[in-house]
């Protein structure tokens, strides 16, 4: 997958003064054999940290070694203010685990109290206003503590994307749809850049890239992708002029950054002066690591980017949209899937799908603009049903008083033919009515969801965790009331 960082990781050992450094060494080097035997390459750093100045060394070797993810580790108690430092100097994302003890015929000289040194090194972390992963279980044998390694490179490779992102938007949100629209102040406090600009930008680039000599090799492309589904092979040269367009904007306007999403307009006005909708487009450039989202949906965008960080795999974004109707759930669901009618609903967007993320696709036009406006005007859409297998529904969103706050539902889309139109599927969650009511229209989310395909709930949790996010809804199973439910209902 392009436009995501790759991830460095270097692991640093910590030892306090009144323990033997030997025993914190001897465990860095099991972590890091029991990490290298399953998962792969670590830069393991040769100084154990007992001081300030230890800390200074070990900083510079990791960033001599080209480490931009740091996990500090207890293999004893730990030297309270180095081993924070450390993580407040290092200035990436960094995790704290500790040792667990490895036998109960070794606890007198071997004795480390990781255990105990864990709860001081948290304290110190918050004295000092650092920001670190420390997971669900962050006291382990060597080979507990290699998995849990495994599990922060994808966290880590989300905060560094994040901290060097730019959302390229173009366009306000469309008229009397103020529901994508949110404060950006969010967007500087999480490091990620934004650069807004007009439609009219766009459109004088797009014209600018006419006869540009790309567009038949982009056109072939897409002929091939859309095999017998391509119902619209008219309009595939404007596609493909757009789409050059768009790469072309990346390149030369992400500046200081290394990745970057689009934040797009994609109506009223877009049809009638492109001649096409730009859906297709959408979710070509999605494929190729370059999230677009709809109606300039910044916080859409950035949130098809963590996913895409998270799981290294194309993403959508999908209007949290219909019911499924109840004859429909009794003839295609109840009794083959255990899911209850208010699980269920249908995930939908126009057609801004990729294609290897559709059962099957045709390009068509886009029906519902259509009903207003010249049908000639609205070709660009890709339909098709979407694929069936376990997703995470999930959304980063910045209230309108510019807090954070997220949600995170993991569910599957059931191979159920949707018997409607554009890019659509039956997707259903545990619970989802409540989580419906309680979370998405309770706390005032916009209709937009991302869509991860796989199941990445721990992962996005986390990553909100570390970014701050303090409010993070997800489905809650019916023993777990949410606060505002009626008990009596």
């Amino acid at each position: 997958m392009n436009n995501i960082p790759v991830v460095k990781a270097g692991i640093v050992a910590v030892s306090r003064n009144c323990f033997p450094m030997s025993l914190s060494e001897n465990r860095r080097k099991a972590v890091v054999k029991a990490y290298q035997d399953r998962y792969g390459d670590i830069y393991e750093c040769p100084t154990c940290i007992e001081t300030e100045v230890h800390m200074r060394k070990a900083l510079a070797q990791v960033r001599e070694a080209g480490c931009n993810a740091l996990i500090v580790y207890l293999g004893n108690f730990g030297p309270e203010s180095a081993e924070t430092l450390l993580g407040k100097e290092f200035g990436g994302p960094v995790m704290y685990i500790a040792a667990a003890e490895e036998t109960g015929d070794n606890l007198v000289g071997g004795r480390g109290d990781a255990y105990c040194g864990m709860l001081n090194a948290s304290y110190n972390l918050d004295l000092r206003n650092i920001r670190a992963y420390i997971p669900e279980n962050p006291v382990g044998d060597a080979q507990d503590c290699a998995d849990r390694i495994a599990e922060f490179l994808p966290i880590a490779r989300t905060i560094i994307g994040l901290r060097n992102l730019k959302v390229i938007g173009f366009g306000p949100r469309p008229q009397d749809f103020l529901a994508c629209n949110a404060p950006i102040k969010q967007l500087y406090n999480l490091g990620v850049e934004i650069e807004e600009n007009s439609e009219l930008d766009l459109f004088e680039a797009y014209h600018n890239h006419a006869g540009d000599p790309r567009i038949p090799s982009v056109v072939e492309e897409m002929e091939a992708e859309l095999g017998a589904g391509n119902k619209k092979p008219e309009i595939l040269a404007k596609l493909a002029q757009y789409e050059v367009t768009l790469l072309d904007w990346v390149e030369e306007h992400k500046g200081s950054r290394d990745y970057v999403v689009i934040a797009g307009k994609c109506w009223p006005a877009f049809q009638t002066q492109f001649g096409f909708v730009p859906c297709y487009v959408n979710g070509r450039l999605t494929a190729k690591g370059i999230p677009v989202s709809c109606e300039v949906d910044i916080y859409g965008a950035l949130s098809e980017f963590i996913g895409m960080c998270i799981s290294e795999d194309t993403v959508t974004l999908l209007d949290i949209n219909n019911t499924v109707p109840k004859d429909m759930y009794q003839e295609e669901i109840a009794g083959k899937y255990s899911y209850g009618l208010s699980d269920t609903f249908m995930g939908f967007h126009c057609g801004n799908t990729a294609a290897g993320k559709l059962s099957f696709c045709e390009m068509k036009y886009q029906m519902i603009m259509a009903r207003t406006l010249p049908e000639e005007v609205t070709q660009g859409t890709l339909e098709g049903d979407l694929v069936p297998g376990e997703i995470t529904f999930y959304r980063l969103q910045s209230t309108a008083d510019a807090k954070l706050k997220a949600y995170v539902a993991e569910g599957e889309i059931l191979p159920v033919a949707t018997r409607s139109f554009g890019g659509i599927g039956v997707f259903a969650i545990p619970d989802m009515g409540r989580f419906y009511r309680h979370v998405l229209v309770e706390k005032h989310y916009p209709h937009h969801g991302a869509v991860a395909f796989g199941h990445f709930g721990k992962t996005l949790f986390e990553v909100f965790k570390y970014l701050g996010v303090e409010d993070i809804g997800f489905n809650q199973p019916k023993e777990m009331r949410y606060p505002s439910e009626n008990p009596f209902a």
